[in-house]
């Protein structure tokens, strides 16, 4: 029985490897100012695109314990644990926190969401290839047109490998606390969407045969990238 329990537990570690979470900011600890998800032991992935761990697939409501000051125009870095294994989209949005709420308060519903980062692949061979495939780190600019405040920084990393069908693709997500400082506060972003309501499954971006795409252009799915 003993023989039999730890083979179990060989296969669950060895289906867990290639999945992964984002912990942290760099300079950071583990799940500090960012939101701790729902698989932070797991590693498992979000699936529904319908469902609300679509937003941050945090593990409880409420906030993280800290919130990081990070500077308009400059870069936010976020760790994966272990690194990104799968190939897919690599994206980033951000929310700003309404009046009368702070970053650790708010939950981010709502046509909030507006998209700062979207990774195009390359096409070999009528597969996709895409920049972000191997990564432990990942950096991201801070519009410098926003307006100074507290925002939830949300990255989003689609794993396409097996989403040659409806709800085959898996959503890898963590949301940040940040304070942005530094903004000029020049132009308001705009076309804002929800999570969950910003995807269908169906989208092409979603639901896509990676390993032949017959061609076409990759079409990301969610909003256009607000820029300044």
């Amino acid at each position: 029985m003993k023989a039999v329990a730890a083979f179990a537990l060989l296969a669950a570690g060895a289906q867990a490897a290639p999945h992964y979470t984002f912990p942290n900011l760099a300079g950071t600890s583990a799940w500090s100012s960012v939101r701790q998800t729902t698989n932070f032991q797991s590693n498992n992935p979000v699936t529904n695109v319908n469902s609300d761990a679509i937003r941050c697939y945090q593990m409880t409501a409420g906030g993280a314990p800290d919130t990081t000051e990070v500077k308009a125009g400059g870069k936010i870095t976020f760790t994966a644990a272990p690194s990104i294994y799968h190939p897919g989209a690599l994206s980033a949005y951000m929310a700003k926190v309404p009046s009368g709420q702070t970053a650790a308060s708010f939950d981010g519903e709502g046509d909030v969401w507006f998209k700062v980062y979207q990774d195009m692949p390359t096409a070999s061979g009528g597969q996709y290839n895409w920049p972000s495939n191997g990564k432990s780190t990942l950096d991201f600019t801070i519009p410098q047109c926003l307006a100074e405040g507290d925002y939830l920084f949300r990255i989003e990393h689609v794993a396409l490998h097996s989403a040659s069908a409806a709800g085959g693709a898996q959503f890898y997500i963590s949301c940040a606390q940040v304070h942005v400082s530094g903004g000029s506060g020049s132009k308001t972003p705009s076309g804002l969407v929800s999570f969950p309501g910003a995807y269908k499954a169906t989208d092409p971006g979603i639901m896509i045969n990676i390993y032949n795409n017959g061609g076409k252009a990759y079409q990301p799915a969610g909003p256009s990238v607000f820029t300044c």
